[in-house]
C-alpha cells in the first residue's frame, strides 16, 4: 500500500470514527418520570423520542410509537430534564485564578465542556466575547454537537460620551452579538456611574439594531429607571433594598425577566474560611487542587475577611434572597444565572448552588428548575431550547434521583446529551 493509499484509508477511518460518535437516525429514551421544562407537571413512565438531534416525539409511554429501527435506551427509574441553561454566564480568559489567562478556542472550548459536564447545556456570556466566542456560537447549530452552547453579548459597552456609546454598539451588533451588556453600577461607590443621557442613547441604539439590552446593576432606583428607559433584561439582583410596589408594577407591566446571581455574592465572601462545598464529592470531581490550596491560603482569607466590599456584598446577598422571593410570589419571570466564569466563580458546579439558593428564597424545587429551563430560554429569547418538546434541540440530562422533590437531586446527574449526543465523562 503506497504512502497515499495509507493515509486515504486512515483518513476514511477517523471519518467514520467520528461520525459514529455523533448523533445518527432516531433514539427513544423510554421507562423514566419526564420534568420537561413547562408548567406541566413530572410525567412517569415517559417516552422521549429523537431524530437528527431534536426531539422528534414525548408523551406517555402508551400514547408514542416508537419509530421502527430506532434505538432504545432503557432509562426506567430515572428521571430525564431538560440541560440547565445558564442566563448570565462568563466563558472566556479566566484559567484557575487567572482571570487573563488565555481568550483562545481552546480555552473556551475547555470551559463549555466543563458546564456540559455539570448538565449546563447553554450559556449566555453576557460580556467580554471576542472573536473565538463568536465563532464557537456559529458553529454549534448541527445535531454533533457535545458541549454546552454558546450565545454571546461581545464587550461591555461603556464610553464617556455619545457618539462612542453608539459606536460600540454598533460594533457588537456587527460582529453579530445576540445582546447588548452594559452597567448601571458605581461599584459601592468607588467608581461614577454610566450617566443616564449615555445609558438612554445606548438603549436606543441597541434597539435600533434589534438587540436586546442586559444591565448590571446593584440599586433599586437603578432598575426603576433601566425599566423607564425600555431595557430588556435585569442581569443581577437589586441588593441594596427591598423591591417595592412601584418596582414590582414596572417590571410586570413590561415583562421584564430577573436573573439573580445569587452565587455571585457567594463568591465575594465565602473565602473568608473555608467553604462548606470544598468537601462535596460533586465539586470535588471537577475541582483544581492548586486553585483550592491558593483559596485556602490564610494570607487571601484574611484579605477576604478584612474586605469592605466582601462583607457589603454578604449584607448585599440577604437583601437579593428576600427580592427573589417578593418577585417569585409577583410571577416575575426569573432566570437562573450565576455570573460564573470569573476567577473562583465555579463553572457548572455554581449552577448548582445558584438553584439552592433559590430554593433557599421561596422558590419550589420544580419552580428552580423551569427558571433554569423553559423560563430562561424564553427569557433570553430562545425558542429551539429549554423544553423537551417536539421541535427543540435534544439537550437533557439524565438523573439518579427526583429534582423536583429535592433540589439537591441535580447533583445525582448520570448523563448529559446535547443534541442527542452524550456528552463525554
Amino acid at each position: 500500500m503506497t504512502s497515499i493509499a495509507r493515509n486515504l484509508l486512515l483518513l476514511a477511518l477517523s471519518l467514520t470514527s467520528l461520525a459514529s460518535q455523533a448523533n445518527q437516525g432516531t433514539i427513544a429514551f423510554v421507562g423514566a418520570t419526564l420534568i420537561d421544562g413547562t408548567d406541566a407537571d413530572p410525567l412517569p413512565n415517559a417516552v422521549l423520542v429523537i431524530t437528527d438531534g431534536r426531539v422528534r416525539a414525548v408523551g406517555p409511554r402508551d400514547a408514542v410509537t416508537i419509530p421502527a429501527g430506532a434505538d432504545v435506551v432503557d432509562v426506567s427509574g430515572k428521571y430525564l430534564m431538560p440541560g440547565l441553561i445558564n442566563a448570565h454566564g462568563h466563558v472566556g480568559a479566566t484559567v484557575g485564578l487567572d482571570a487573563n489567562g488565555e481568550y483562545s478556542r481552546e480555552n473556551l472550548l475547555r470551559q463549555l465542556s466543563l458546564y456540559a459536564r455539570y448538565g449546563i447545556t447553554t450559556v449566555f456570556s453576557l460580556g467580554g466575547d471576542e472573536d473565538a466566542g463568536f465563532q464557537l456560537r456559529n458553529e454549534q447549530y448541527n445535531p454533533d454537537l457535545d458541549r454546552a452552547r454558546l450565545y454571546v453579548a461581545g464587550t461591555v459597552v461603556s464610553g464617556n460620551d455619545e457618539s462612542t456609546i453608539r459606536q460600540e454598539v454598533n460594533r457588537n451588533a456587527d460582529l453579530g452579538a445576540d445582546f447588548i451588556k452594559t452597567r448601571i453600577d458605581d461599584n459601592l461607590g468607588a467608581t461614577q456611574k454610566l450617566p443616564k443621557p449615555l445609558f438612554d442613547a445606548l438603549v436606543d441604539q441597541a434597539h435600533i439594531r434589534r438587540l436586546p439590552v442586559a444591565v448590571h446593576l446593584f440599586y433599586l432606583e437603578d432598575a426603576k429607571y433601566m425599566l423607564d428607559a425600555g431595557a430588556d433584561l435585569i442581569a443581577h439582583s437589586i441588593r441594596d433594598l427591598p423591591v417595592d410596589d412601584e418596582f414590582v408594577a414596572k417590571v410586570r407591566e413590561q415583562g421584564v425577566c430577573y436573573i439573580p446571581t445569587l452565587t455571585r455574592e457567594v463568591s465575594t465572601f465565602v473565602y473568608e474560611d473555608v467553604p462548606d462545598f470544598f468537601a462535596d464529592p460533586y465539586f470535588l470531581k471537577e475541582a483544581d487542587a492548586d486553585v483550592l490550596a491558593e483559596l485556602q491560603t490564610p494570607e487571601r482569607m484574611s484579605r477576604r475577611a478584612s474586605s469592605r466590599s466582601a462583607q457589603l456584598y454578604k449584607q448585599g446577598l440577604e437583601v437579593a434572597l428576600g427580592n427573589v422571593a417578593s418577585l417569585h410570589a409577583a410571577d416575575v419571570p426569573i432566570a437562573m444565572g450565576t455570573d460564573t466564569g470569573p476567577p473562583a466563580r465555579f463553572q457548572g458546579y455554581f449552577e448548582h448552588l445558584e438553584l439552592q439558593l433559590m430554593v433557599e428564597a421561596g422558590m419550589s424545587p420544580l419552580d428552580a428548575l423551569r427558571s433554569a429551563t423553559g423560563v430562561a430560554a424564553q427569557c433570553m429569547g430562545m425558542s429551539d431550547i429549554g423544553t423537551l418538546e417536539p421541535g427543540n434541540w435534544a439537550d437533557f440530562n439524565v438523573l439518579g434521583s427526583n429534582p423536583a422533590s429535592d433540589i439537591l437531586n441535580t447533583k445525582t446527574i448520570e448523563q448529559v446529551y446535547i443534541a442527542g449526543n452524550r456528552v463525554p465523562d
